[in-house]
């Protein structure tokens, strides 16, 4: 009989907190030991089971980190980014593996989830999906293979309470469109046009964002030239491609050196 990895799962209450519950619940690899929540919310103290509205667990509800770290192997975080580079400090200390979906984060929060990972594991990406991942590849390549006649546009949907734009994987995308091109995306993208903004200025990787509904997730890459247009392109009409994937990056991590990874890495890419 194999060994189950024990997972808490931060911000438990949410779309892909719930999401990742019944995926490790599904699991025959993991077992979920610990769910936490935000001091005050009314989820606090009740079974998790019960308050996503079905079966008793056994798990309660916590908003204590450090207690619910102290019985794990793995957490997985999509919340926000103060408390993710607060969950990297706590998971370094506790060696745990880290997987962090979380989106929106700066710089600065990026450097100091990397101090982090001196110490442990943890696996960041703005996107879990394999589908995504290879899009990603894909994106690099097709950057890479064409000049700058061509223009980059990063065109990303999402539901209406999503609170950041560009998403993390429209930036993956911007990232790896860069990558392919030898250019920083810093110097290179073009966010948020509104007004009279001249003409486009060549070599830019623009970025447009669309909020409504109930969107899962769907992000075009199109190079555009005179006469002829391409589009890569993925849609996700379901979040347990994301929670999958993240899962698999916890089960992936157990036993691998201290260090910061990706996606890329845990599907070999």
């Amino acid at each position: 009989m194999s060994v189950m990895t024990k997972v808490v799962v931060t911000g438990a209450s949410g779309r892909m907190g719930q999401m990742l519950i019944d995926t490790i619940n599904q699991s025959d690899r993991a077992v979920l030991c610990g769910a936490l929540e935000r001091p005050g919310h009314p989820w606090v103290g009740r079974d998790i089971g019960t308050a996503m509205g079905g079966a008793t667990t056994g798990v309660v509800v916590s908003d204590d980190p450090d207690k619910n770290f102290a019985k794990a192997q793995a957490v997985i975080d999509f919340t926000s980014p103060a408390a993710s580079v607060a969950f990297a400090t706590l998971a370094a200390q506790r060696g745990l593996v880290h997987v962090i979906g979380t989106t929106g984060l700066s710089n600065d929060d990026i450097d100091k989830i990397n101090t982090a990972a001196q110490k442990t594991i943890i696996v960041r990406a703005g996107n879990m999906s394999l589908g995504v991942n290879l899009l990603v590849q894909l994106t690099k390549k097709v950057a890479a293979a064409l000049d700058d006649d061509y223009d980059i546009e990063i065109v990303e949907a999402h539901h209406n309470q999503k609170v950041d734009a560009p998403s993390g994987t429209a930036l993956m995308l911007g990232q790896a469109a860069a990558d392919g091109r030898g250019v920083n995306l810093a110097d290179a993208s073009d966010s948020g046009r509104d007004g009279i903004t001249g003409a486009r200025r060549k070599g830019d990787i623009g970025f447009s964002a669309i909020r409504g509904g109930d969107i899962v997730g769907e992000h075009d890459v199109l190079f555009a030239t005179a006469g002829e247009r391409i589009t890569l392109r993925h849609v996700a009409s379901d979040r347990a491609v994301f929670a999958r994937g993240a899962l698999k990056a916890a089960l992936w991590g157990q036993n691998k050196a201290a260090g910061a990874y990706d996606m890329l890495d845990v599907l070999g890419l």
